[in-house]
């Protein structure tokens, strides 16, 4: 059996993360049936499917999955290999693939990547949004961002910005007809706009309240995958958000919306950069990770300084 080469393998490394042949193709430079015959030539050699298609959809097989995860990984070395040659000779170069959550990305989108950007022109960095808690090895990521205690215990982690707090939030529209809940339980008689994860868990609503901890698994008219359009919800009045504190500052203090029960939300913990302690860090990401830590030691710092001038 004649074997696959690494332009084959990186192809199906390529389709398998985006779960697409088009976007795969874009990424490559390469037309989508380029990339559909190089497939069946891949699975022609291996003898087994490692794509299910329909006309709407792609998913892998078993097998492909397999291959992904051990096939992925050694990609990525290889293509550090390059950088580590090409920044070794030039400016820094390379590129970063970092699996996030969109309300962990916002912050370092928002703060720290137009002057990283500016500073490291020929550097590249590619966030990919998910609900799930990915296995960012496994999943040939460079690095991932989730809260703290999300983070495995093998991975060297980076803190940065402040802690995040859920909390529940509704338009003064919403309170008018429906009126303010006094204590967590009252949530559950109100109309409440739930989350549910990829994974089809829904997400608990959990509270502090007089030194007791309370989980309720609220109702309501409205279930998203999207914390963005919860928010959305909730400016229209269909009801109640369970959302970060720092996605809705701007719209509470602009009067659009009403923090509900606002001693009464827990705290998660600081957002992390977090990437392999026991693998070789590409130039890159070294670069990258530094820079995160030394923004994020910059903005404790002002924090703090501010806090002791208000203090005086």
């Amino acid at each position: 059996m004649a074997r696959p080469g690494i332009s084959e393998l990186s192809a199906f490394v390529a389709i398998a993360q985006h779960r697409s042949f088009s976007a795969a193709a874009r990424t490559m430079g390469v037309t989508p049936s380029a990339l559909s015959h190089a497939m069946r030539g891949l699975e022609a050699r291996l003898n087994v499917r490692l794509f299910t298609r329909t006309t709407r959809s792609m998913a892998l097989t078993d097998a492909g999955e397999l291959l992904l995860r051990r096939v992925a990984p050694a990609i990525r070395d290889l293509e550090d290999a390059v950088d580590d040659v090409t920044s070794a000779q030039h400016r820094p170069s390379g590129s970063i693939r970092i699996s996030c959550s969109e309300n962990g990305a916002r912050p370092l989108i928002q703060h720290f990547l137009p002057k990283f950007l500016e500073t490291y022109p020929d550097i590249d960095v590619e966030f990919v949004a998910d609900t799930r808690l990915v296995d960012i090895v496994a999943g040939g990521f460079d690095a991932g961002i989730r809260v703290m205690e999300d983070v495995p215990r093998d991975m060297i982690a980076i803190r940065f910005g402040p802690e995040m707090r859920f909390a529940a939030f509704a338009s003064p529209a919403y309170i008018e007809r429906h009126g303010m809940p006094q204590v967590p339980d009252d949530l559950l008689s109100h109309r409440c706009i739930r989350f549910r994860f990829e994974s089809g868990a829904l997400f608990r609503w959990d509270f502090e309240h007089k030194g007791r901890r309370v989980s309720l698994d609220v109702d309501g008219p409205m279930t998203l995958g999207n914390l963005n359009l919860m928010v959305w919800a909730a400016l229209a009045g269909i009801g109640i958000a369970w959302v970060p504190e720092s996605l809705v500052s701007e719209l509470v203090a602009a009067g659009l919306l009403i923090h509900v029960l606002p001693d009464a939300g827990p705290s998660f913990g600081e957002w992390c950069l977090y990437y392999p302690a026991n693998r070789h860090t590409p130039p890159a990401l070294h670069l990258f990770a530094n820079a995160v830590r030394e923004w994020s030691r910059n903005q404790n710092e002002h924090g703090a300084s501010a806090e002791e001038a208000a203090a005086r």
